[in-house]
């Protein structure tokens, strides 16, 4: 019996490459990962050639997205630079194409958000989304993710339309913080994002199974991300919160080169090893250009819930004193709670499961001190109107 993969390889025998010879004869391809009906595959090639490949990717996305029972296709073009062959080429600058930002885009602009006044060239943004702002760590195990989708949540509360992106293509973590299991559809050739409480989200996590590992170089990290961002129907949105991996490598100057990041919030806990981590992350977005809106302090403290005695187990006010020694603002300290991660592992984080909780109170804070740094207004007035929930 012929197997989908043994059916993807003859489908993709037949697409052409540039120099006419079919596409499994060209030693470009990756090996192919079928996973529940949907494939996944690179196409390496010569960094100087890519625009050449690009619609050999199309044909043969749309050639594999064409077989029978075929529910998604993801496939990455890679351009890689020989060894010896000298530095890449300056990246060309680019216009953000008009019209893009919609009706969050004007309210960022309107309220002189970050990076929405007119200036120098750079990065284009995405077409429908106003502001987008990248939450990272130096280091992994201080929260990040957590306060990620608790911060958008507290985002949405305030009458904002808000819209997540798991950037961290090996460690996906919001299928799991939002209790997601099904896939995304497939409409004209691009993903439409899951909706939970209100907000769209993507993850490479919501294509692949929860076990398998994602075994990918550099450049392929970097194209899933490009198509993560490019080729999602985000819809209209005030702001995208970007949840990056830990540390300062390929994902992040992706964001940084690729999209027209608003700005970076930085998440540590309290002691100084995560701190000296965290100050790494400040600089290497200063580097790239992209404004850092401020730290938070994640594990802050520690009360016990049966006799109420506090306990700095990581110490505590660490962030807001290396904020203030960096020159960045201080958004805010979240506490060490067992609602926090009892709710996060529920699948239902603390903003949506108990939204007049201690917790829920401390990412609303951060989060209306993130949308004051974005909007340069000291408060943001909720929408009038109703705002629907899609659970």
């Amino acid at each position: 019996m012929t197997s989908i993969k043994d059916e993807v390889l003859a489908t993709l025998a037949g697409v052409a490459s540039p120099e006419g010879k079919p596409l499994t004869a060209t030693g470009t391809l990756s090996d192919i990962v079928v996973t529940d009906r949907k494939v996944f595959f690179s196409i390496a090639v010569d960094a100087g050639a890519v625009k050449q490949w690009e619609p050999v990717r199309e044909r043969a996305r749309a050639a594999i997205r064409a077989l029978p029972g075929i529910t998604s296709v993801l496939v990455a073009l890679t351009g890689e630079r020989a060894a010896g062959s000298g530095a890449a080429p300056p990246r060309q600058p680019q216009t953000t194409p008009a019209g893009a930002g919609g009706a969050g885009g004007a309210r960022a602009r309107e309220h002189g958000a970050p990076g929405a006044a007119h200036g120098p060239a750079g990065p284009a943004g995405i077409p429908g989304v106003g502001a987008i702002i990248a939450v990272a760590s130096g280091k992994g195990g201080v929260g990040k993710s957590t306060v990620a989708v608790n911060l958008a949540l507290g985002l949405r509360d305030l009458g904002l339309k808000v819209g997540i992106l798991d950037a961290d293509i090996y460690g996906p973590s919001m299928p799991k913080l939002l209790a997601i299991r099904e896939r995304p559809e497939t409409v004209g050739g691009r993903l439409k994002p899951i909706v939970r409480h209100g907000m769209p989200v993507m993850s490479i996590g919501f294509l692949v199974e929860e076990e398998t590992p994602m075994i990918w170089r550099g450049p392929m990290v970097m194209s899933a991300l490009t198509q993560m961002l490019r080729e999602v129907e985000w819809g209209t949105l005030d702001v995208m919160v970007v949840d990056m991996p830990p540390g300062t490598g390929d994902a992040q100057l992706t964001m940084a080169q690729r999209v027209a990041l608003t700005g970076a919030v930085i998440v540590s806990t309290p002691q100084d090893i995560a701190l000296i981590d965290a100050r790494r992350g400040v600089r290497m977005f200063e580097r790239v250009q992209v404004p850092v809106l401020g730290l938070v302090e994640n594990m802050s403290f520690f009360c016990c819930p049966a006799c109420g005695h506090r306990s700095d187990i990581f110490g505590h006010g660490g962030a807001k004193l290396e904020a203030t020694r960096l020159g960045t603002a201080f958004l805010g300290e979240v506490p060490l709670l067992l609602d926090i991660r009892t709710a996060s592992d529920a699948g239902t984080p603390i903003v949506a499961a108990a939204p007049e909780s201690e917790a829920a109170r401390a990412f609303a804070a951060v989060a209306a001190a993130v949308w004051a740094k974005l909007s340069g207004a000291g408060q943001v007035v909720r929408s009038s109107g109703p705002r629907i929930v899609v659970e």
